[in-house]
């Protein structure tokens, strides 16, 4: 009997603030059973160091990883996890015959917008980017950036055009999230909607004005575990 084909999901951390949506919709791929490809720009390596005081290295990736995510001891949970370093043009995902499910630009900075709209491929992450549009795969780009100018708007209408969801980090407050944990976790479920993926990461809308925030009510202010 032939074994099962890995198919991951390419997760590509660019260098723009917003590293937090990137580890949520890291966290909840891994735990919806999903394997994941992931590309960290060099930029966003000095971005996670900022924003969490972690050194993301290539010949430490794992623990540095499962540093970000929170996830460290003996089980880290990171065995369905695969790193590419940006600068490795070799790499698996660089193929259109490597068999990934598609891709998940989480935050796009808008240097990355315009690299993967005009086709630039200057590091493996806009290469992959370049290489899920022309396999038709699915490519979501959750650009982290305010205001736009016309330039990337002109490129963010371009990427939708090649068949791009343009996903803007815009958390929604209608899901009764009061925290920022909350309010990341609305980003990173909007995401993973994008390409079907389940997870219970927000609230969702029911038709029904205030539910969220009876719901919260009821438990004393917090909501329901796993969601």
């Amino acid at each position: 009997m032939g074994t099962v084909k890995r198919q991951p999901w390419v997760v590509g951390v660019s260098g723009a603030s917003g590293t937090p949506y990137a580890a949520s919709v890291i966290r909840a791929l891994l735990a919806a059973g999903e394997a994941v490809d992931l590309i960290v720009s060099r930029a966003a390596r000095l971005t996670i160091l900022d924003e969490t005081g972690i050194s993301f290295r290539d010949a430490h990736w794992r623990a540095d990883l499962a540093a970000w995510l929170g996830t460290e001891g003996p089980d880290d949970g990171l065995d369905g996890v695969r790193y590419w370093p940006a600068g490795d043009f070799a790499a698996g995902p660089s193929s259109g015959s490597y068999p990934a499910k598609g891709m998940l630009v989480v935050p796009a900075t808008t240097g990355a917008v315009a690299g993967i709209a005009l086709g630039l491929s200057k590091d493996l992450l806009q290469r992959v980017a370049s290489v899920t549009l022309k396999e038709r795969r699915p490519l979501v780009v959750c650009v982290r950036e305010t205001p736009l100018n016309g330039v990337t708007l002109k490129h963010l209408v371009e990427l939708d055009a090649q068949g791009a969801v343009v996903l803007p980090a815009s958390p929604g407050f209608y899901a009764g999230g009061s925290t920022a944990r909350e309010l990341v976790d609305f980003v990173a479920g909007r995401v993973l909607d994008a390409v079907d993926v389940p997870h219970s990461l927000y609230l969702r809308w029911e038709g029904e004005l205030g539910a969220a925030a009876r719901r919260a009510d009821d438990n004393g202010g917090v909501r329901p575990e796993g969601e």
